[in-house]
C-alpha cells in the first residue's frame, strides 16, 4: 500500500511485526481492538510525506505479531516493556506517540511509566483514568454498567470467541467498526453484536469491502483471543498468585502525566458519551490529571473509529501538534 513496509522485528523476548513508512523523527502509532496496524495506514502515509518516520506495529497478540498464550502476559507493563524495545530497535531516544483506543491506554500507561522516551503525545478517543486504589476495574463496571458491558463480556477466556465464531468474524467486524451508537456498548447474548438483525448494514465510505476483507482475514487467521486478553489483564478470572494491570500499577496511584498532550475524540464517540467520561474531560479533572494538556478536540458527528472516519482531519491534528516540539 502506497510504498509501507512490512518488517519483523523481535522486542522484550517476542516476535513483532511492524509497518513504517519515511524517514525523519519517529510517530509511533499503537491501534486498539479489534484492529491492526491497518488502521493507521492513512495516518502512516500522511506522516511518511511530510517528513516522519511512521512506524506501526501489530501490538502483542493481534496479527502476525507474537501472542503469548496467557493472558497473563498482556498486561501494561508487559505491552509498553514491547515498545521501549521497538524504540530502542528503531534508534530513537523519543518518539510521537499516537494511540487510539486500547491503544490509546496503552500510550497513558507509556506517559506514565517512561516520559523519558516520549515527546508528546496525542490520545484519540481515550482520556486518561487514573487508578481508583479501591477498586479493579471490572468490578467497578460490572457493578455500574452490568453483565453486559462489553469488558465484564470479554472476561471468560474461550466465551466471546465462541460466539464470534458462531456469528461470523467479518460479520462481527463489520458491525463493532460500523457502529455509531452512543454510550456504554453492551452486548446482550441474545444478540451481542446486533447481527441477528434484519437490517443489512452497509458499509460507510470511509471504510470499503477490501478494508472489511483485510480485516476479516488477519482475525481468521490468527483469532480474536490476543485481543481481549489485554481486558481479562485488568482484573478478574486470575489465581492469587497471578498479577494483574490494577496491581501492578499501584506505585503510579495519583501520578500525574506529564508530558505534552493533544486529545481528540468524536462527539458521539461510545466512550466519551459514556456516563461519566464527557464530564471528566470537560469539568477540569482530566487537564488536573494531566497538567502538560494542551488542546481538546471534539469532532462534531464522529464516531469511535476516527482515525479512519475523519483520516485528513486527524492527520492535520497530528501534524499540527507534533510540529510544535
Amino acid at each position: 500500500m502506497e510504498g509501507i513496509e512490512h518488517r519483523m522485528v523481535t522486542v522484550n523476548g517476542i516476535k513483532m511485526h511492524v509497518a513504517e513508512k519515511g524517514e525523519g523523527p519517529v510517530v509511533l502509532f499503537l491501534h486498539g481492538f479489534p484492529e491492526l496496524w491497518y488502521t493507521w495506514r492513512h495516518q502512516i502515509i500522511g506522516m511518511a510525506a511530510n517528513g516522519y518516520h511512521a512506524v506501526a506495529p501489530d501490538l502483542r497478540g493481534f496479527s502476525d505479531s507474537e501472542s503469548p498464550p496467557s493472558f497473563t502476559s498482556y498486561t501494561s507493563l508487559h505491552v509498553v516493556g514491547d515498545l521501549i524495545a521497538l524504540i530502542d530497535y528503531l534508534g530513537a531516544d523519543k518518539v510521537f506517540l499516537v494511540g487510539h483506543d486500547w491503544g490509546a491506554q496503552i500510550g497513558w500507561y507509556m506517559c506514565l511509566f517512561r516520559p523519558d522516551r516520549v515527546k508528546a503525545y496525542v490520545s484519540l478517543t481515550v482520556p486518561f483514568r487514573p487508578r481508583n486504589p479501591k477498586i479493579r476495574p471490572i468490578e467497578g463496571m460490572r457493578a455500574f454498567f452490568g453483565d453486559d458491558y462489553y469488558m465484564c463480556r470479554f472476561q471468560k477466556p474461550g466465551e466471546i470467541e465462541g460466539e464470534i465464531a458462531h456469528l461470523g468474524s467479518k460479520e462481527v467486524l463489520k458491525r463493532i467498526l460500523t457502529n455509531r451508537k452512543p454510550g456504554p456498548p453492551c452486548l446482550p447474548k441474545e444478540n451481542p453484536f446486533g447481527v441477528k438483525d434484519i437490517s443489512p448494514i452497509p458499509l460507510p465510505s470511509w471504510f470499503s469491502e477490501e478494508d472489511l476483507n483485510y480485516y476479516a482475514r488477519k482475525y481468521d487467521e490468527k483469532g480474536f483471543t490476543g485481543g481481549l486478553n489485554y481486558y481479562r489483564a485488568l482484573d478478574l478470572y486470575v489465581s492469587c498468585e497471578d498479577e494483574t494491570n490494577w496491581e501492578l500499577t499501584a506505585p503510579w496511584t495519583g501520578e500525574q502525566v506529564r508530558v505534552p498532550v493533544k486529545f481528540v475524540v468524536g462527539d458521539l464517540d461510545m466512550v466519551y458519551t459514556t456516563p461519566g467520561v464527557k464530564e471528566y474531560v470537560d469539568s477540569g479533572a482530566f487537564k488536573k490529571d494531566v497538567p502538560c494538556l494542551e488542546d481538546i478536540v471534539i469532532i462534531k458527528g464522529a464516531g469511535h473509529f476516527i482515525n479512519q472516519e475523519k483520516a485528513e482531519e486527524i492527520n492535520n491534528y497530528i501534524l499540527d501538534f507534533i510540529r510544535k516540539f
